[in-house]
């Protein structure tokens, strides 16, 4: 995916043309897309950073700071922006670009959207073949923004390197959801737009919480306020001080792609739209059984 040094002009050694194609035939599924994921060859290790948490806690903004910061150190930035897919239309707003609109066309960072396309939780069903495509390229950090749906993001945990979750200061009732499953996937806790009234108030008591679970090290607080740039050193101090050679859920990391991989294919000849369009007319038939007719599904 690189272009000839010797002949190239003074730019960024990533084709951002080539990189994108790729990302095409491997999100589509075209022909050659299991060629060049086999093809792919990994000279560095590059950091996967997932952005995670509920809708409206500023995760599109977080990461445009974010990636200012990061480019300070004169680095190469991947950014994969997830949204949602209407379970209606099929559709997808892709607006987190909106957001980044500063670093749209900076030649040192790479912006993509993609739809969940129906996938439950807050990853693409594509995310990880595509991570690893950027991986490749040659990147220095690959950031992907998850859709906020709760704690079915844990299975950002099973991609990302880094896992920042990010809350606001009113979001008291995220704190159950905390306790309940998040807790065990984040690396670090953001509270931003920390210039809103009880932020300080937030961060105690989340702190508290994590101080109960009895770990040696407790993932840090940090606040931040994303729409002004402020607290984004904390956060790349933080990043530059991790160990990547040793993470400490390379198991669950590697487990959890090659699972994700495996699931993705073994369902590739599902049609989810012929299955909606098949269901609803088999629903109307008096007895219909919805495990019955799963059946044909299941052999």
């Amino acid at each position: 995916m690189s272009k000839d040094r010797s002949s190239a002009k003074p730019m960024s050694p990533i084709d951002f043309k080539s990189v994108a194609r790729a990302l095409t035939v491997v999100e589509n599924d075209l022909e050659g897309s299991n060629e060049l994921l086999k093809s792919l060859t990994f000279k560095k290790r590059v950091p996967v950073i997932g952005i995670t948490g509920p809708p409206g806690a500023g995760k599109s903004t977080l990461v445009n700071a974010l990636i200012g910061s990061l480019l300070n150190g004169a680095k190469k930035i991947a950014v994969l922006a997830i949204d949602p897919t209407s379970p209606f239309n099929f559709g997808s707003l892709l607006g987190d670009r909106i957001r980044m609109a500063p670093f749209f066309n900076h030649p040192d960072v790479f912006i993509r959207s993609l739809a969940t396309r129906g996938s439950l939780g807050g990853l693409s069903s594509k995310t990880v073949e595509m991570t690893d495509v950027l991986r490749a390229a040659g990147f220095d950090y690959v950031l992907i923004e998850t859709v906020g749906v709760g704690q079915s993001e844990v299975e950002i945990a099973g991609l990302a390197d880094i896992t920042f979750l990010v809350l606001v200061p009113e979001g008291g009732d995220e704190i159950q959801n905390i306790k309940s499953g998040l807790m065990e996937i984040a690396d670090a806790y953001i509270i931003n737009k920390a210039d809103r009234p009880g932020a300080d108030l937030f961060a105690n008591n989340l702190q508290k919480i994590l101080g109960q679970s009895g770990a040696d090290n407790n993932p840090p607080v940090f606040k931040t306020i994303a729409s002004k740039g402020e607290g984004m050193d904390q956060l790349t101090d933080f990043i530059a001080k991790q160990s990547f050679t040793q993470n400490k859920r390379k198991k669950l990391l590697n487990t959890e792609r090659a699972w994700q991989i495996i699931q993705q294919r073994r369902m590739a000849d599902i049609d989810k739209k012929k299955l909606a369009g098949d269901l609803d007319d088999a629903s109307g038939n008096p007895g219909f059984n919805l495990y019955t007719f799963l059946e044909k599904y299941l052999k």
